[in-house]
């Protein structure tokens, strides 16, 4: 793998992994500084974690596309901007610093750095919200890259802030935020068990965002990344 392709994996890996030290962090601070208030601890959650992913795109976009998600990444290599030999590297990397991410949100708040999750998050509502969710995420970019470029960092965070609240589940809408999530107690966490339902609905919700954006504006034009 060439310079470049090790610097796409380290933004992805401290991209990630930065993401989820901020929705586990001010997840947890919300919850504490709230005495019980769970709306005050979401908006806590909601709003740090929307600034955070419009300061991360805008960071690390031009060095490996700022995808951070491995939904996003398979996207790129269903449009041919990403070999699909690299992308397992990315994915992992985006595995492993989210579960960095939250290591050092624990580590920040002197919590053991690794907990089992113990938040049950398993319902046909909340399966249906992560559809929905991953959805119009996915959409947001799809459409965004084509239309609105400048403002996709933007639209991003808009949209993830706003899906905090509008989703039963919370929008985790990445299956590698999902599965680090699943080794913290804190306001952020879920059990490992319902990991993969989770997943299974995002990737559903995916799929059906790469149809509507093919239906809305045909496919995305190739740009390879970085």
């Amino acid at each position: 793998m060439s310079g470049t392709w090790h610097r796409v994996l380290l933004a992805e890996f401290l991209g990630t992994a930065l993401l989820l030290a901020v929705v586990v962090g001010s997840g947890h601070m919300g919850e504490t500084l709230s005495a019980g208030n769970a709306a005050i601890a979401l908006l806590a959650n909601s709003t740090a974690t929307g600034l955070a992913l419009w300061w991360l795109i805008l960071l690390f976009a031009p060095i490996s596309g700022a995808q951070f998600n491995p939904l996003v990444t398979a996207s790129l290599v269903v449009n041919g901007e990403v070999p699909w030999r690299a992308a397992l590297g990315i994915v992992l990397v985006q595995c492993l610093g989210a579960v960095a991410g939250v290591m050092l949100a624990h580590a920040m708040f002197d919590l053991p750095w690794l907990m089992q999750g113990v938040k049950p998050r398993a319902s046909p509502g909340l399966w249906l919200s992560e559809v929905v969710a991953t959805a119009g995420l996915m959409l947001t970019i799809l459409l965004g890259r084509q239309r609105a470029a400048p403002a996709l960092p933007a639209l991003i965070a808009a949209y993830i802030a706003a899906a905090y609240w509008f989703t039963a589940s919370t929008t985790f809408a990445n299956p590698a935020e999902t599965l680090a999530r699943a080794f913290t107690t804190t306001f952020a966490g879920i059990r490992l068990v319902d990991v993969p339902a989770f997943v299974a609905a995002q990737s559903l919700g995916a799929v059906i965002a790469w149809g509507l954006a093919r239906a809305l504006a045909g496919p995305t034009p190739h740009r390879a990344i970085p």
